[in-house]
């Protein structure tokens, strides 16, 4: 069976430290930990883990040793962010989120899992992404959060 690529963004990687996100977010990652999923980063997650807190820095470093693709900004990537703001789905302030998400798509990845329900992780967004990704000649992506996505936290790794 095909190992399923997850592109994670940041806001994953900081919920391992938030009480609310942290038994969903340390689930997922013990996945990419034991290849269940293939993990995807990019190097906009990496900008952005510089100026977080230490331990959201660390955890990313233990991240880079699970040997993750790296998704580059692409001018292509750029151009389907840039349609996502020209549809009015998100605003220039939150064009990062936008860029998340036509890296993802750009690559193909089967799934990109966020904590983000604001601009990403949102029923109405998703839909309007998936429409602007198919009239430029893209198939739609899957946007989920930790919990639709991870093995359930109490789940021992032998169970998964």
């Amino acid at each position: 069976m095909k190992l399923q690529r997850v592109y994670t963004d940041t806001s994953v990687i900081g919920g391992c430290f938030d009480a609310e996100f942290a038994p969903w977010s340390n689930a997922l990652i013990r996945n990419f930990q034991f290849g269940r999923f293939g993990l995807v980063l990019s190097d906009v997650v990496a900008l952005e883990v510089v100026g977080a807190p230490e331990v959201v820095r660390e955890k990313y470093a233990e991240l880079l040793t699970y040997e993750p693709e790296i998704l580059a900004t692409s001018q292509e990537a750029l151009e389907l962010a840039t349609r996502y703001q020209a549809r009015n789905i998100l605003t220039p302030k939150y064009a990062t989120d936008g860029l998340h998400i036509a890296l993802a798509t750009v690559a193909g990845v089967d799934v990109l899992v966020s904590w983000n329900f604001r601009h990403i992780v949102h029923f109405d967004k998703i839909r309007l992404f998936n429409a602007v990704n198919l009239e430029a000649g893209y198939k739609p992506i899957s946007i989920h959060s930790p919990p639709e996505v991870a093995t359930e936290p109490e789940q021992t790794d032998e169970e998964a």
